[in-house]
Order: C-alpha cells, then structure tokens, then sequence
C-alpha cells in the first residue's frame, strides 16, 4: 500500500494540532506517541484511513473537540471521522472529572465499549493502548514508584485499567498480534512490578 497525499495532510495536521503537547510528566513530544500508534496500525496490515484516523486519534479529545471533528470529517471523510470518534473519550471542552470516583466511571464506560467498536477503531484502540503501555514499562524503569503519580488511577487504578483494557481487546481479536503483544506487555509490567517487590522485601 501507497499512503497518498490525504496522509500527508493527515500528519501536518496532527502536528498542527499537538505541536505544543509534550507526552506525561516529560519533554517528549506528543506526535512521537501519534507515529508509534500509526506506525503500529500499518504493521497491523491498516489501511490509510486506519493510518490517518491513528495520527488524529486524540485530537478531537485534546484539541478541539466537535470543531475539529468536523473538521477532519471536511478533511478525510465519514469513515476516518467515525473511527476517530469511536475512540474518543469525551467530545465536550468541559473539564474532565479526575476525582478517583469520576476517573473510574470514565475508565468503565470505556471498557465498556470496546465491544462494539468498528474493526478500524479495535485496531488504533489496540496499537494506542500497546504504545501507552511499553511507553509505561519505560518509564517505570527510569522513575520507579514516583511514576505512578503522573496518574489519576494511581498506581492500583493504572493497572487495572491496563489489564482490563488488554482483556478486553483481546477477546473481540484474539487471534490478532497486537492483542497478543498487548497480553505480553501487561504481563511484562505486572512481573515487573513483582519481582521489585520481592527485591525490595528481601533486602
């Protein structure tokens, strides 16, 4: 597959929208987070529209939200538009409730539709949480237990979500590599995790 010029667009456009984000609790910038998940869609076998919806996946979230839905739509038509949507938490600029209690209701409704999301929206939902997650395993490494933080969910909360997310995912794809991955990468942490425990209980 050839990307074309509506790609091109795609990512000037995503660059546009996030050139001021950097990823949490660090200097890296955002769209660093938006190649790794469409690099991860096109090794998935994705389609372009699968590709650009993954370089726009958290603009109408973080950046916009209806007026630039719209705007995408305008941009790279109904189906990019549709998977962007399907993997958007929130649409309103209203701030987002992080109490533990709306943190975890927004978490659940999120699981809670993973089920019924398209094959194009499984795959970015797929590839962003795989990214999110190695990108975590990192970061663990560098700042231990100070990482946990940077999140609303905490440490018990972020776990959670992972593996339920990574549960989640791979029963609707089960026979799919980044559903795979995502398993392995959640054992990974989660072991991780352990293994410093005892470390540290022993010493």
């Amino acid at each position: 597959m050839i990307l074309g010029p509506r790609f091109d667009r795609a990512l000037a456009l995503a660059h546009d929208l996030h050139r001021d984000q950097t990823r949490k609790g660090g200097n890296i910038p955002y769209i660093s987070h938006l190649l790794a998940v469409c690099g991860l869609v096109l090794e998935d076998g994705g389609t372009e529209d699968e590709a650009i919806a993954a370089l726009l996946h958290d603009a109408v979230e973080d950046q916009g939200g209806q007026e630039t839905l719209d705007r995408i739509r305008d941009l790279f038509g109904d189906h990019v538009a549709g998977i962007v949507l399907e993997c958007t938490d929130k649409i309103e600029r209203r701030p987002a409730d992080d109490s533990p209690k709306g943190w975890r209701r927004r978490k659940e409704a999120d699981l809670a539709k993973i089920a019924s999301l398209s094959q194009g929206a499984l795959r970015v939902k797929t590839a962003d949480r795989l990214h999110n997650l190695r990108s975590l395993i990192t970061d663990y490494h560098i700042d231990g237990e100070m990482l946990w933080r940077r999140f609303n969910g905490g440490r018990a909360g972020t776990l959670w979500f992972n593996r339920a997310s990574a549960e989640a995912l791979m029963t609707t794809r089960p026979d799919n590599i980044l559903c795979q991955e995502l398993i392995r990468a959640c054992n990974s942490l989660e072991n991780l995790l352990k293994f410093d425990l005892e470390t540290d209980s022993s010493q």
